[in-house]
């Protein structure tokens, strides 16, 4: 295998970049630059990391081939102390929630996508909630939230204080979650990720280190 029989590298130039970084998922490879790069900085930082892509790539096919793609029987969101209870049958809703009972209906027609469907909502109805609740402890601000499911980022905020969160973050243990909701809160104080950025987040949240690597090293469920 060489670069050539790698997917297209979909490259991206952000602002706030200082380096160049390769992210490999198992369905697309992307690379972040600084506007500054030239293309001929890109194409010899990636020329460098042949050896490094090609392996990570193979990793991650491999790791397809082996994922379980039985559908679920439960789920576990964020905010609730019991799993939800799935149960697949032929019906005219995508999904049908009672959330008295921790029940969800999910049409056979399209399953997994139907799944995926109703996070999203639960994720549109929760997370703005949950963000308020989280600044009202920190002592925070924002501005506006909004609900996404970018393939990259958690979340972010921008200078005027609106926050993103990703819909998947429904499906992490609530620690995880307010570990990000804090900080995108930080970043209302410290736009970087200066010390006292770090501080301000290890002030609302002393096991954040801990908390970031369960975040990367958790991976999604097959149907999102």
């Amino acid at each position: 295998m060489t670069l050539s029989d790698l997917p297209e590298i979909q490259i991206t130039r952000n602002v706030r970049s200082t380096r160049l970084r390769l992210r490999v998922d198992a369905t697309q490879i992307r690379l972040t630059a600084p506007v500054f790069c030239s293309k001929k900085q890109i194409q010899h930082f990636i020329e460098q990391s042949e050896s490094w892509l090609l392996k990570t790539w193979q990793s991650q096919q491999e790791k397809v081939e082996n994922i379980d793609r039985t559908l679920p029987s439960e789920l576990q969101l964020f905010n609730l102390t019991a799993p939800i209870h799935i149960h697949y049958q032929n019906q005219k809703n995508n999904f049908i929630f009672d959330r008295e009972n921790l029940q969800l209906w999910i049409s056979d027609r399209h399953p997994e996508e139907y799944l995926k469907a109703f996070v999203i909502a639960y994720a549109k109805e929760q997370l703005p909630l949950y963000l308020n609740l989280v600044a009202q402890q920190c002592y925070l601000s924002f501005n506006n939230c909004s609900i996404r499911q970018p393939k990259t980022r958690w979340g972010s905020c921008s200078a005027k204080h609106d926050i993103m969160l990703n819909s998947a973050l429904v499906l992490f243990p609530e620690e995880v979650t307010r570990y990000v909701t804090v900080h995108e809160l930080a970043h209302t104080r410290h736009f970087d990720h200066s010390p006292y950025f770090w501080a301000e987040v290890a002030k609302h949240d002393q096991h954040y280190q801990q908390h970031r690597k369960m975040l990367k090293n958790t991976p999604l469920p097959y149907w999102w």
